[in-house]
């Protein structure tokens, strides 16, 4: 049912997940406004309340009217929880404004697709652009890939881990885009998340390494191997510039495209990944 439910996820998150109507970020927003203190425990504390409130609720379905209410509850988070929604808006319209030239829409845009790492002060355009490109796999991974992983690692339960890790990264972004550093610092979120990434990282990261520059990329993804301290974005972007190395970094559409393009390529051998997997195992 894992596959079957992925399949049918991605294919309703391109055609119709347009917005923020079907994004758990946008419907916690309610929650997270009510919060006025942060710390570690009360990160960990919610994210499991969520998790327990998923399991109970799949649980409570299973076996009941030939698990048909389970596959739509499976499906209906897998739409909640993968896919970028307004961010997909924010990118289109960042294209649309340096098509035109117009500087502020543009930076405007910008700003907001890069809004978790930022960008470089007094950086010149073209590390702007490649920050731009790493700022767009970095969304692809995490609304995507990531995901996608803990749904596929799950098994039986992988949406009780979809919704823990879509949770984490709702809270981070909202985090970052209303509140001061100093309360990010105190939720803990960016620590917990850099120890879930750290094996998704590494598995779309060899990805990135095999379809790019292997004789380069391949010696630093097994360096990756024993890093535990830098940071999951930075061995994220770096293994995916080494297949980007050929792509215009001066263009200031061309080059995000590009980015978004190399993205889209690793999803699908991501997906393929999966199903071959899937299959096999399901044969074996």
């Amino acid at each position: 049912m894992t596959l079957f439910t992925m399949l049918l996820v991605i294919v309703a998150e391109r055609l119709f997940k347009l917005g923020e109507h079907w994004h758990l970020d946008h419907r916690l927003e309610v929650l997270f406004r009510r919060i006025k203190h942060f710390s570690l425990l009360r990160t960990l504390l919610m994210t499991a309340g969520v998790m327990l409130i998923t399991f109970l609720l799949l649980r409570s379905l299973h076996g009941l009217f030939f698990n048909v209410p389970l596959l739509v509850v499976w499906i209906l988070l897998g739409v909640l929880c993968i896919g970028a929604g307004k961010v997909r808006m924010h990118y289109h319209a960042y294209l649309k404004a340096a098509s035109r030239d117009d500087a502020h829409a543009r930076s405007a845009m910008a700003s907001e697709l890069t809004m978790i790492h930022g960008v470089p002060p007094d950086c010149d355009e073209r590390d702007f652009l490649r920050e731009l490109q790493n700022a767009l796999l970095w969304i692809n991974f995490r609304f995507y890939l990531a995901p996608l992983f803990w749904f596929v690692v799950g098994g039986p339960w992988g949406p009780v881990l979809l919704m823990g890790y879509a949770f984490l990264r709702a809270w981070q972004t909202w985090l970052a885009r209303y509140l001061t550093p100093h309360e990010r610092l105190q939720s803990g979120i960016d620590a917990i998340l850099h120890v879930l990434d750290w094996i998704p990282v590494r598995f779309v990261g060899v990805v990135y390494a095999l379809i790019g520059h292997g004789e380069k990329a391949l010696p630093a993804w097994f360096a990756s191997l024993g890093d535990r301290h830098t940071a999951q974005y930075q061995v994220l972007t770096r293994l995916a510039q080494f297949s980007l190395a050929r792509e215009p970094h001066t263009d200031k559409i061309e080059t995000p495209k590009a980015a978004v393009s190399m993205a889209k390529k690793t999803s699908f051998v991501v997906v393929v990944v999966v199903a071959l997997l899937t299959i096999y195992g399901t044969l074996v």
